[in-house]
């Protein structure tokens, strides 16, 4: 991978857009700004968090606090992407969440056995309360912020997705349009049309679930971290990476010596917090181990031990059920769910994994573990 020269990603102060409590006493996490979000959002399906599999693994959004108004290029495995800003400068990993919301959408409606479109329509508040931002006037003039700077900047590539490979120009979404607003001023219903690069990865599936403390992360160095840890490590019990490679993934152009002390904290912080959303993270001579916190490798096949014959749940979905029944052990409602379908005369489902989510939500909704 090469990088085209620019100032470092990391030269602005690193913190959340509105962080809850000054101070370096700070927690790593920001609170939890709406502890009862599942009472405002339409369904708890639609509140596991997706992410594209092709901005997980390369660099596209900005680590910068400060407007980033440099054109980047990256290069890597035969893969080239350019990302080039509007006058509002580079979309940040802040602005993702909206990205990241979308597409949760259209995975949820996909689960449901339905055949999204690019454009979701959405509430504006239901979106700040998902990815734990502030519901204030600022939380919006924000969000509007976020909108222009998606829309704005321009990529590049010839990166594939869906399994199709072709250089395309496009911006990280299409369109934006507010369609209802308060009598002040704030958006209430919102149209976003996504990038048809975006929505291929969505409908050929090439997503990923992100935990919900993804959110919560107040440095944009740690989101970047755990989006790299998320797609190469997934249910593996651990991935290794060197720093270099580290740092070429995330995009920075800091000096080594000074990029090593922002991994040595992130590290620290762990051991301390244990904050990392689904990995423990050390380092050991300028190499970075992600061990995988809930050991999701050593779990048996679902499938093999329920039979043959078994709707087939696959690795995601089963991820997945975690977020939809807290608290469960997965692979025993699994078994449950199963044996219910054979008693009901094992019926054709639509879409198992919604079926099964389905499921695993109503047993936390009669008797939630936490």
């Amino acid at each position: 991978m090469t990088i085209d020269p620019s100032p470092s990603l990391f030269d602005a102060p690193i913190a959340a857009p509105a962080p809850a409590v000054d101070g370096d006493d700070r927690t790593p996490l920001l609170p939890v700004r709406h502890p009862n979000q599942d009472l405002f959002i339409c369904d708890v399906l639609d509140a596991i968090p997706k992410d594209d599999m092709a901005s997980m693994e390369h660099p596209v959004f900005s680590l910068s606090t400060k407007p980033d108004n440099r054109t980047r290029r990256y290069e890597h495995n035969g893969n080239v992407i350019e990302i080039i800003p509007s006058g509002k400068g580079l979309a940040t990993i802040h602005d993702k969440d909206i990205l990241i919301y979308c597409i949760s959408q259209l995975v949820a409606k996909m689960n449901q056995g339905e055949q999204p479109s690019r454009t979701v329509r959405l509430q504006a508040y239901d979106m700040l309360v998902a990815t734990n931002r502030q519901t204030s006037g600022e939380g919006y003039r924000l969000m509007a912020d976020a909108l222009t700077r998606l829309r704005g900047t321009t990529v590049r590539t010839n990166i594939q997705t869906g399994g199709v490979e072709e250089t395309r120009i496009f911006g990280l979404i299409e369109e934006a349009k507010i369609t209802r607003k308060t009598f002040d001023g704030r958006m209430l219903d919102l149209e976003i049309t996504l990038s048809d690069w975006v929505y291929r990865s969505v409908i050929s599936k090439n997503v990923l679930t992100l935990h919900r403390d993804y959110f919560r992360l107040r440095k944009p160095f740690e989101r970047r971290m755990y989006e790299l840890a998320r797609k190469h490590c997934g249910v593996k019990d651990e991935w290794k990476i060197g720093l270099e490679l580290l740092q070429k993934k995330c995009g920075s152009n800091s000096p080594i010596r000074v990029f090593r002390a922002l991994v040595k904290k992130v590290c620290e912080h762990d051991a301390d917090h244990g904050h990392f959303p689904d990995y423990a993270v050390t380092m050991d001579d300028d190499v970075i181990l992600f061990r995988n916190r809930s050991g999701l490798k050593s779990k048996p096949d679902p499938v093999a031990s329920a039979g043959d014959d078994a709707p087939y749940i696959d690795p995601e979905t089963m991820h997945d059920a975690k977020t939809a029944a807290p608290g469960y052990d997965v692979y025993a409602l699994y078994d449950e769910w199963v044996s219910w379908w054979h008693d009901m005369g094992k019926p054709e489902l639509k879409s198992p994994a919604g079926a099964f989510l389905g499921f695993c939500k109503k047993r936390h909704e009669r008797k939630p573990l936490r």
